[in-house]
């Protein structure tokens, strides 16, 4: 029989084996082929499932990043959220404080100043309350006869009502008194003690100041009521008082054969009499000075009409002075007649 060698392993078959041998080989070398393929299919596959996978695990690791940083951010954020919210707190907290101090500080000067003016209007009414007992302690001193009362409920702007009486009893009349310790002149205070003069029905008032106005040295009257310096309340008072015992002896040694007579000279005499008459008076006074202001102030009125009519005249009178030159024809104007048909027009008709 014939034989064959192959060429791949070098062996010898017979010729029959040689072809069984090569069909074999060309099996395997098919299935070799296949298999390397498959496997190279394989390998690219898995080559790309781990690529897929890496790239899975890249977008991953991005996505943890990315997420990490958001959560880093958020927590930032709600750090500085809570820092400022916490800041705003402290903020507030010490705005309340600055208020609550503020307003402390703000009380506490309101009552420094409230004591500070209580003080200072004790130390005043303390003031005038010496001031006052020593005028009744002089006043009684050199006066031991009269009586010296409180002032009524009601009156505001006395002291002391100083009765005048004779070794008797008797009484002759009273002076209000009033006691002011200040460092400047007020003008209202005379007035206010005139009135509470008339509402007790005093013969006279005095008041007394460390302060008199510039045109007083010693004492004086103003506006009807006797001001003086605490030095002279004593020769002040010795005056007055010797006048007021003086009318009052006059009033009882004054005989009248009828009743009537005496009664209506007692009133006439009475200090309530004369001070109704002085109120009067006053007012009259008062309504006077209002009059002449008024009187005034209508002649300044009526003379500035007068002006007014004056100018108004001479811009009449030179229009129509204009118009005459271009009108040759027109009668001169006349301003009396002009006056005369003005008022003839205003008289009322007979019909």
């Amino acid at each position: 029989m014939d034989q064959v060698k192959c060429p791949h392993c070098h062996n010898i078959f017979e010729l029959s084996e040689a072809i069984i041998h090569q069909l074999s080989e060309k099996a395997r070398e098919k299935e070799r082929k296949s298999l390397k393929i498959e496997f190279e299919l394989k390998n690219k596959n898995q080559v790309r499932e781990i690529e897929g996978a890496k790239k899975r695990e890249k977008e991953l690791l991005e996505k943890l990043a990315k997420d990490k940083q958001e959560r880093e951010s958020a927590e930032k954020k709600i750090k500085q959220d809570a820092k400022e919210e916490a800041s705003k707190e402290i903020a507030e907290k010490h705005r309340f404080e600055k208020l609550e101090w503020e307003k402390q500080r703000s009380d506490m000067q309101k009552a420094l100043e409230e004591a500070q003016r209580k003080g200072k209007q004790g130390s005043q009414q303390l003031q005038g309350d010496v001031l006052e007992r020593d005028l009744e302690e002089r006043l009684k001193e050199a006066f031991p006869y009269d009586q010296f009362m409180p002032v009524p409920t009601g009156i505001r702007g006395g002291d002391i009502v100083h009765e005048i009486r004779n070794k008797y009893g008797n009484v002759a009349g009273t002076i209000l008194w009033e006691a002011k310790r200040t460092k400047s002149w007020d003008k209202t205070w005379t007035t206010k003690l005139k009135e509470d003069m008339r509402k007790i029905n005093a013969s006279d008032c005095i008041l007394v100041s460390g302060i008199l106005p510039p045109t007083i040295k010693f004492y004086d009257r103003v506006d009807n009521v006797w001001v003086t310096t605490p030095e002279y309340i004593i020769n002040l008072a010795s005056v007055l008082r010797e006048g007021i015992m003086k009318v009052a002896i006059a009033k009882k040694s004054a005989s009248h054969s009828d009743e009537q007579l005496r009664e209506l000279y007692r009133i006439i005499t009475s200090d309530s009499f004369r001070n109704k008459f002085e109120a009067r008076d006053e007012i009259i006074l008062t309504m006077k000075k209002e009059l002449d202001s008024e009187k005034k102030s209508t002649e300044k009125r009526w003379q500035r009409q007068e002006v007014y009519i004056d100018k108004l005249a001479r811009n009449n009178n030179q229009l129509y002075g204009e118009l005459q030159a271009h009108i040759p024809s027109l009668k001169p104007l006349n301003s009396e007649e002009l006056e005369l048909e003005i008022k003839t027009e205003a008289l009322p008709s007979g019909d």
